[in-house]
């Protein structure tokens, strides 16, 4: 039932996320780009996996056969490890916009659409490595859903290998470039805030819509890790620790909140947006105020 919740919730959030973005899609910032690519990635984990696990939840067993699991495995990882390129993405974005202007000023939407590209063939090549005979997809301890073979590097020196390079490559550099890049962002932020106060109306609301992105940003970054570290942590245990040693009811907790991430994001997106929508029309108040102030002189 919390899987149909959440399901349903992440649905509607990310398919609502889309489609206002398509009735703008020509004015769609870089950032934003990326946004929606985010959502894509989340509905994807809705509509592709949800289904096959809610089953296997009331069924109280893989239902699906063992092609079924390894497709389930694979869409798992290829849109999260999707979600979380596309994070480290925007935090470059936001880096670069805010601590090197110049740069930030170079990066263009058709700059957004390549790096697209690049995030889809790096998750599809490492969701893919596992079909290649490297490594595999089997089904968690409790047995109703499936996810990457962790216990390979119990096995063999190749699992082993295997296993860390997932580990780097689809968790601690993109999480390092993250925590790196939202550091630097609010040093720069702390160091620059009284200098903007004495630009312009249109450099200030320039700053101001930035500083909106960078938050939408950060939060959903910082959910998605959450959601995601605990699962890890009990992943990487299995792996080179005890496998045996977790409880599977223990195990069960992890995955619920780690499938969560996806209900998460449109949620963050959708109440920086109203709030920064408050602020944008009291602005709009005050300048029909001095409009109006102009006419009566």
């Amino acid at each position: 039932f919390f899987f149909i919740f959440k399901g349903i919730l992440s649905t509607l959030g990310n398919g609502y996320v889309i489609f206002m973005s398509s009735k703008r899609k020509k004015k769609l910032r870089p950032a934003e780009i990326m946004t929606v690519n985010l959502a894509v990635c989340d509905l994807g984990i809705s509509v592709v996996g949800k289904p096959f696990s809610i089953i296997s939840f009331f069924s109280h067993r893989w239902v699906f056969g063992w092609m079924g699991c390894r497709w389930y495995g694979w869409a798992g990882f290829f849109f999260g490890c999707g979600s979380l390129i596309t994070m480290t993405a925007v935090s470059l974005d936001r880096y670069l916009k805010i601590c090197h202007l110049s740069y930030g000023t170079w990066l263009k939407r058709h700059h957004a659409f390549i790096c697209l590209a690049i995030i889809w063939a790096y998750a599809t090549f490492w969701a893919t490595v596992p079909f290649a005979g490297v490594g595999s997809y089997a089904p968690e301890p409790f047995g109703t859903s499936c996810t990457l073979d962790w216990w390979l590097a119990q096995a063999s020196v190749a699992g082993q290998a295997f296993i860390l390079s997932i580990l780097f490559f689809c968790l601690l550099f993109p999480t390092a470039v993250i925590v790196f890049s939202y550091v630097k962002i609010i040093l720069k932020v702390k160091s620059s805030t009284k200098e903007v106060a004495h630009y312009d109306t249109r450099i200030q609301n320039s700053h101001i819509l930035e500083m909106k992105l960078t938050k939408v940003a950060m939060l959903i970054c910082a959910g998605f890790l959450i959601a995601w570290i605990p699962y890890a942590v009990v992943s990487v245990w299995s792996a080179f620790g005890q496998p045996d040693s977790v409880p599977i009811q223990f195990s069960v907790v992890p995955t619920l909140l780690a499938k969560s991430a996806a209900m998460y994001n449109p949620i963050i997106y959708q109440v920086i947006d109203c709030k920064f929508a408050c602020c944008r029309s009291g602005g709009l108040k005050t300048l029909q105020k001095k409009s109006s102030l102009k006419k009566s002189r």
